[in-house]
């Protein structure tokens, strides 16, 4: 098994431009994030742009952060209350 960092390396030769290998970094930067914080990183990351895309305010940008973000909870459609119960 080779360590994210080597693999890391290999990815940032095809990442186009030093623009584009600082993006890739940024992202995988807030996967790890997740991952250490013990967050799906592709639920956080469609939630957190979802709410800025909808307008959640800068003053509150902390909320987001990985270390204080919490998924909002899902809801349970009534048909499949009625199949449970």
């Amino acid at each position: 098994m080779s360590s994210p960092t080597k693999n890391g390396h290999t990815i940032w030769l095809f990442a186009g431009s030093r623009a584009g290998g600082e993006r890739a970094a940024a992202i995988y930067s807030v996967i790890e994030t997740c991952k250490l914080n013990g967050i799906e990183p592709q639920a956080y990351i469609a939630d957190v742009i979802e709410k800025i895309a909808n307008g959640w305010p800068a003053s509150r940008w902390d909320e987001l952060m990985p270390w204080n973000w919490t998924a909002d909870p899902v809801p349970v459609s009534p048909i499949a209350v009625r199949r449970a119960a």
